[in-house]
């Protein structure tokens, strides 16, 4: 494992992963496209690290057929929030990998689900405090409902109290990070702590926030409306 000395003025970076398409949504607006509370949903997502981490760099990964219409609605929404934009790649893990070429060494890179307009300040504030001591930190909250293991025709209750549900943003010790994202794609990297656990390394779980839904079906528009509203 690679030996990591952290600069406690380390430089931070935050990409946003916005490659959705929508399809559960009903409709062929891409779901970070869609109107919320005055603006649209990536806009919200956007401000809200913004603002937890002001001296942070945006990196903005998105299908390049959607950059387009972002340019539009920048300008319709007259946003200006400095950012870069990266073509989105095939899966998660290559679009990250494409945003993770604009991060240094030895710098903390948060990754952010671009629908997750609703993380609290906190949140992302401990993560990067946390990953700047222990190299990886991700949030997560408990399971409040009820679980059950399908196996074939049958199925299985199980204990709750051992899983948990993983949110982001995830941070991470970019050097170690582009370490582990030079490997090649497997099929069971489902986010960025599971291509970094690959490649050996432990993560840090620290407590999310129940708001910081992903936006994926209609009821969360709506939810996430009131939300912001209070």
């Amino acid at each position: 494992m690679t030996n990591i000395t952290i600069n406690m003025a380390v430089e931070k970076y935050i990409i946003i992963v916005a490659g959705g398409k929508g399809t559960r949504m009903g409709g062929d607006i891409p779901k970070q496209f869609l109107p919320l509370a005055g603006s649209i949903v990536l806009m919200q997502t956007m401000e809200r690290v913004a603002t937890a981490e002001p001296q942070a760099t945006l990196i903005l990964a998105l299908p390049h057929d959607q950059q387009g219409e972002w340019r539009r609605l920048c300008t319709e929404y007259n946003y200006t929030r400095p950012h870069s934009i990266v073509d989105g790649g095939e899966t998660r893990f290559h679009t990250v990998s494409n945003a993770l070429q604009l991060v240094p060494q030895n710098a903390l890179v948060a990754i952010h689900d671009g629908v997750r307009p609703l993380v609290s300040i906190d949140v992302v504030r401990r993560a990067f405090d946390v990953a700047l001591h222990e190299n990886a930190a991700i949030p997560v909250m408990p399971v409040t409902e009820s679980l059950r293991c399908i196996e074939g025709d049958s199925s299985t209750a199980v204990d709750r109290s051992r899983y948990r549900a993983v949110q982001t943003p995830q941070v991470f010790q970019s050097t170690l990070l582009k370490e582990a994202y030079a490997t090649t794609y497997q099929s069971g990297f489902t986010d960025d702590a599971s291509v970094y656990e690959y490649a050996g390394h432990k993560v840090t779980l620290i407590e999310g926030n129940r708001e910081n839904i992903k936006i994926t079906i209609p009821q969360d528009i709506m939810l996430a409306e009131m939300l912001l509203k209070q």
